[in-house]
């Protein structure tokens, strides 16, 4: 886990945002930070607003609220993403090359992939450790390696933060570990904030510094050993849906979040 960040810089602050589609309410006054240079985590259940938020801080619908991001040295915030499905016909004849230098490339890519382009698209591969896929059709890789492609592909805006949906979905357990263990290294590295959605409490206890809890609303925000108790865990997931682990938990207690099994009695 990195704690090599200043949780009292934000990288980005939601400021009210409530989000409503048709007749229903998604988002409802969510106010929330993510701290500059660290791994963010927004957990909940499913239709908790997770993903809206993200798709709102990427401006891609719409709000009310104000949502602030900040780059460096007051300079103009660069995003990378990393969406959680990315779909696309599994038959076309593109090489994991071709679909790098696709953004960074003028030319039409049936002449063929530029030194330029094939040097840097090659380089960001390599920053996550998947030179060995260039050659490769796209529709063949698995879900790990897909992953790593699209890391590859934000790192190439040199972003001052990566928002994931949902990073390690779709990945099996020590893909995952492993995914996170080299996005923890990039950040290192590159200086960028990370901001993922994830719903794997494993995932997020070794991993996130900063948790973001939501289910609508903002239940609780801070590091993983004072937000994910069972107080908030019932809050979030209700009635025996946060049964976690001791190994996963940060007090190595195991622990639900159901109210009957924290000895406390319903209100």
């Amino acid at each position: 886990m990195n704690s090599d960040y200043n949780h009292n810089i934000p990288a980005v602050t939601f400021n009210n945002i409530s989000v409503t589609i048709g007749e229903n309410s998604i988002l409802e006054d969510v106010t929330a930070f993510v701290p500059a240079g660290s791994c963010t985590a927004i957990v909940g259940p499913n239709g908790a607003g997770k993903t809206t938020l993200l798709l709102a801080l990427l401006d891609h619908i719409p709000y009310k609220g104000k949502i602030e991001i900040y780059g460096k040295g007051g300079k103009k915030p660069k995003i990378g993403y990393v969406p959680q499905n990315f779909s696309f016909d599994r038959d076309l004849p593109v090489t994991v090359l071709e679909f790098m230098a696709m953004g960074i490339q003028k030319k039409p890519l049936w002449l063929g992939v530029g030194k330029k382009q094939r040097i840097m698209a090659i380089e960001l591969l390599s920053y996550v450790k998947s030179e060995n896929l260039a050659e490769k059709r796209l529709g063949v890789l698995s879900g790990g390696e897909m992953q790593r492609v699209l890391l590859a592909l934000a790192l190439q805006q040199q972003p001052d933060i990566i928002i994931l949906d949902e990073p390690t979905s779709g990945v099996d357990p020590g893909g995952g570990i492993l995914f996170c263990e080299l996005l923890e290294e990039l950040s290192l590295q590159h200086g960028f904030t990370q901001l993922m959605v994830n719903h794997d409490l494993v995932t997020v206890t070794h991993h996130a510094n900063h948790v973001i809890c939501l289910n609508r609303k903002i239940i609780a925000q801070g590091s993983p050993i004072e937000v994910l108790v069972p107080e908030t865990l019932s809050a979030i997931f209700g009635l025996h849906m946060g049964l976690i682990g001791s190994k996963a938990m940060p007090s190595g207690i195991i622990t639900c979040s159901a109210l009957c099994c924290s000895g406390k009695k319903h209100e």
